[in-house]
């Protein structure tokens, strides 16, 4: 099915231009883009399902150790 849209000339050259860089298509972006806003993103959402689950099944841990906030952050 194909969609017709108004887009300000100056936006739609830059996206033009992004979308090269990306090595895509701005048809595509806005593909993904309506897919993932209409809920299609399923692969995502089932990612997410089972990142969680593995979350909450894991028995890993950090034995106890506490970190300060500079630790974590320490280059």
């Amino acid at each position: 099915m194909n969609l017709t849209i108004s887009v300000d000339s100056h936006v739609l050259k830059r996206a033009r231009i992004r979308a090269v860089e990306e090595d895509t298509s701005v048809n595509a972006v806005l593909r993904d883009c309506l897919e993932a806003y209409a809920g299609g993103a399923g692969r995502n959402h089932q990612a997410v399902r089972r990142l969680l689950l593995l979350a909450e099944t894991s028995e890993s841990g950090r034995g106890g150790a506490a970190w300060t906030r500079d630790e974590l952050h320490e280059r």
